[in-house]
């Protein structure tokens, strides 16, 4: 590899979920924050439920809601 160009690395680099979950990973950032992890993600869970971080469901349920209201002002 060449020197200096590759950016500094952490063996123990810390990680935590939304959930609380904690645990460490090799990474180019010392700490990261994350959304979901594998003790809460639904897949790994078995659990459902909607992962909807920037609203996309609300978003959707909103135009179903006028479109249902615009097909019975016809």
């Amino acid at each position: 590899m060449k020197k200096d160009i590759h950016p500094k690395y952490y063996p123990e680099a810390q990680v935590e979920c939304a959930c609380g979950n904690k645990f460490t990973v090799g990474s180019t950032k010392e700490f990261t924050k994350v959304e979901i992890c594998s003790k809460c993600h639904p897949f790994y869970t078995g659990k459902k439920k909607i992962v909807d971080t920037l609203g996309q469901v609300q978003k959707f349920k909103k135009r179903l809601e006028r479109k249902r209201l615009k097909k019975n002002e016809r």
